[in-house]
């Protein structure tokens, strides 16, 4: 079964007729707002939403809807829907988890100066701290080829597969990647989803490589609506969200 088939069984029996109350779509990211106030983001890919003033030609609008029927569109091949679908899988799978470690994911991992990480996604704050305790850093990035290092993300699929530790961002479930990213990641030791889209729902990723969860929940709902609506990214969720991560499984 499919990532985002997991994700959505996982999460359809929590709906129980819960209301969607705000959607906001972001250049940086989307977020789904439930009737309870429990708010979730997923990263938009603005880059790659079609042309025109008008995306949901099925019928606006999308607040008032059933949370199930958002959910629904996790996994879309509308890249929009996709993203507005893990938002609202986020929404109802990101409170405090229990067994849960608060913080930055390099203070939770095990890492050794022999080790071979592959990067899924160009995450430039963890690049020097990783460099500075491993044996070697390859990034893979779509949208980062820019910036120095970065390879094509065409190639992850054969970095994964000769790396130790594996860290793939949670945007590779918006954009269907994430089911081949992971069994070219089945020989890592760790491997790590992360980013403000991973949900924190373990029992989506079982039988799967992932070892650990790191993502997000927000404290401040009002306030992130505020920034996805300004086009602000995960810089300006610091202070209105905390950030965890959620060991799954041993390797």
């Amino acid at each position: 079964m499919r990532i985002c088939e997991q994700i959505e069984g996982s999460l359809e029996p929590r709906c129980d007729g819960i209301l969607v109350r705000d959607v906001r779509i972001g250049l940086g990211y989307s977020a789904v707002q439930l009737e309870d106030g429990r708010t979730g983001v997923a990263f938009t890919f603005s880059d790659r939403v079609p042309g025109g003033c008008c995306q949901f030609l099925d019928g606006p609008p999308l607040a008032g809807r059933k949370a199930s029927e958002l959910l629904k569109f996790v996994g879309s091949a509308e890249i929009l829907k996709s993203a507005l679908g893990l938002a609202t899988a986020n929404a109802l799978a990101n409170v405090q988890p229990e067994n849960g470690v608060e913080g930055d994911v390099l203070d939770a991992l095990r890492l050794s100066s022999s080790d071979r990480v592959a990067m899924i996604g160009y995450f430039v704050p963890l690049l020097t701290p990783l460099e500075n305790r491993v044996g070697r850093v390859d990034v893979y990035d779509e949208i980062g080829l820019d910036r120095p290092g970065a390879s094509p993300a065409s190639d992850g699929l054969e970095g994964l597969a000769h790396a130790d530790v594996a860290l793939i961002t949670s945007t590779s479930i918006i954009n269907n990647t994430i089911d081949e990213l992971l069994d070219a990641a089945r020989n890592c030791r760790e491997t790590i989803l992360l980013g403000a889209s991973t949900p924190l729902l373990p029992e989506a990723f079982s039988g799967s490589p992932v070892t650990m969860l790191c993502g997000i929940t927000i404290t401040e709902p009002a306030s992130v609506l505020r920034v996805v609506s300004e086009g602000g990214g995960t810089r300006f969720f610091k202070s209105y969200s905390r950030k965890w991560n959620l060991p799954i499984g041993e390797r």
